[in-house]
């Protein structure tokens, strides 16, 4: 019983926040009255078929896996893969981020860089091997480039 009671937390915990870590999910836990260890936690992310999915600023949380978290972690796999294959490397110059990547992928690299709906981005222009990225102000420039890099180095 206390394990389902257990599992009901974890699942209302992880839709209402943004948890990361096992190590959040336990304090969450613990904070919620149940006296749990990593391992315990570990073992319910496996019984509840847990993923990591990506969230809107570039970071990771867990997610129930359904038929729509299947295919969300197929399409951000996906786009890992072609980021970190076609781009040779990023520069900045005032709002725009300058991207070079393989000859022929710019344009595969721009519409996967608009499919991540980035807020900050207000659109790109691709060419064979360029893209120029624009974003709406030069605070987000650095948010942008490093949400890019996230993707290649996952």
């Amino acid at each position: 019983m206390l394990k389902n009671k257990r599992h009901e937390k974890i699942i209302d915990i992880i839709t209402n926040k943004d948890v990361e870590t096992q190590e959040e999910l336990a304090d969450e836990l613990r904070n919620a009255g149940f006296d749990v260890t990593q391992a315990t936690v570990s073992r319910d992310i496996k019984l509840l078929k847990l993923i990591k999915v990506s969230t809107s600023s570039g970071s990771y949380k867990y997610g129930i896996l359904n038929d729509k978290g299947i295919e969300e972690a197929k399409k951000i796999e996906r786009y890992r893969t072609i980021i970190a294959s076609s781009i040779l490397s990023m520069e900045t110059i005032d709002k725009i981020l300058v991207i070079r990547t393989l000859p022929g992928a710019a344009s595969v690299v721009g519409e996967v860089i608009d499919s991540l709906n980035i807020e900050d981005i207000a659109g790109n222009i691709a060419g064979d091997n360029t893209i120029f990225v624009i974003v709406r102000n030069e605070n987000s420039l650095i948010n942008v480039q490093n949400r890019i890099n996230k993707l290649i180095k996952s």
